[in-house]
């Protein structure tokens, strides 16, 4: 029996009433209308190391729509954020910010790259050291904050609050809210997380101004921004020293690794078969159902260029 694979969403090429601007990322594309608005599509593009990987993976782009929305609506009284509305299935629109090129992360436990560091001995990243004695996966005393640049090009790098400062990337009255807001956000999100019978492992925030005004953009709580354990199984795994089961794209980065490919220079990205494909769209699924609570249909992809620009003029229409 041949296994059957949606195409997926790979890119869009639209232009709106009133477009201003476009901006084409690893995985969305972004319409800024009237300089004061943008439409942010998220495509079923996938990255990793920096490279966007050459296959689609259908729904990813929905899930990601979907669960950002879900939490967005859902800390609002933490921090405004910029979603006004959700015309489409893989479409947010919302207030254009001018966008802090700082990332907060949030690490609730050792694992990732902060795991990566720690096993080569080293015990400071982004200026903040790590208790001695710990093993992958193991819980921090309390959450910590290890910030990133965002580059324009090449790797994200990891940065110091005191490093931030003293480049004058950021004032620090907004970077005292945005830690102040990124540990609240991480601490709703465990609460909502441990009642789905879920932990959330660490995640990355994303800040933007909007008439000087500090808000929070991108996605929150989603599959590519942050990792989730099982509760269940959580306990049981670690004792017996076994690598947990992800809810996140860690996954997918240690599949190409045990491939070979590290986004280094000279490695070629592995073949990516149909069987590859509907397991990471498996995976992302599976996390929609198990974060919100809602089975996920998944959306017909007969004309979806077609329909995903009548929503968006649609929306745009009612601005």
């Amino acid at each position: 029996m041949t296994l059957k694979v949606e195409k997926g969403l790979m890119a869009t090429n639209y232009f709106f009433k009133d477009q201003t601007n476009f901006y084409r990322g690893k995985v969305r594309d972004v319409y800024t209308i009237k300089n004061d608005h943008v439409a942010m599509i998220a495509c079923d593009r996938i990255s990793a190391f920096d490279h966007v990987l050459p296959r689609a993976i259908p729904h990813k782009g929905e899930v990601l729509t979907q669960i950002a929305a879900f939490f967005l609506d859902a800390t609002k009284d933490i921090i405004q954020n910029w979603k006004t509305a959700v015309p489409d299935p893989n479409v947010t629109i919302g207030v254009k910010c001018d966008a802090i090129p700082i990332e907060i992360v949030v690490r609730g436990y050792l694992c990732g790259h902060a795991w990566r560091v720690y096993k080569t001995g080293e015990r400071m990243i982004c200026g903040v050291r790590m208790p001695d004695g710990l093993n992958e996966n193991d819980k921090f005393p309390e959450p910590i904050i290890t910030p990133a640049t965002k580059n324009q090009e090449g790797h994200d790098e990891d940065i110091s609050l005191e490093e931030i400062l003293a480049r004058k990337i950021v004032t620090k009255k907004h970077l005292d809210h945005m830690v102040e807001a990124a540990l609240k956000l991480f601490e709703r999100g465990s609460q909502m997380a441990a009642e789905r019978g879920l932990i959330l492992v660490d995640t990355k925030y994303e800040f933007g101004l909007h008439d000087k005004k500090l808000m929070l953009i991108d996605e929150v709580h989603t599959p590519d921004s942050s990792r989730f354990f099982y509760l269940d199984s959580y306990e049981n795994l670690q004792k017996a020293g076994k690598p947990q089961k992800q809810l996140s794209k860690e996954f997918v980065r240690e599949w190409l690794m045990e491939n070979g490919f590290q986004g280094l220079e000279g490695q070629l990205i592995p073949e990516m078969t149909d069987e590859f494909v509907a397991s990471v769209t498996d995976r992302y699924t599976e996390l929609y159902e198990a974060m919100t609570g809602k089975k996920f249909e998944g959306r017909d992809y007969t004309d979806v260029l077609d329909v995903i620009e009548k929503n968006i003029a649609d929306a745009i229409a009612s601005l």
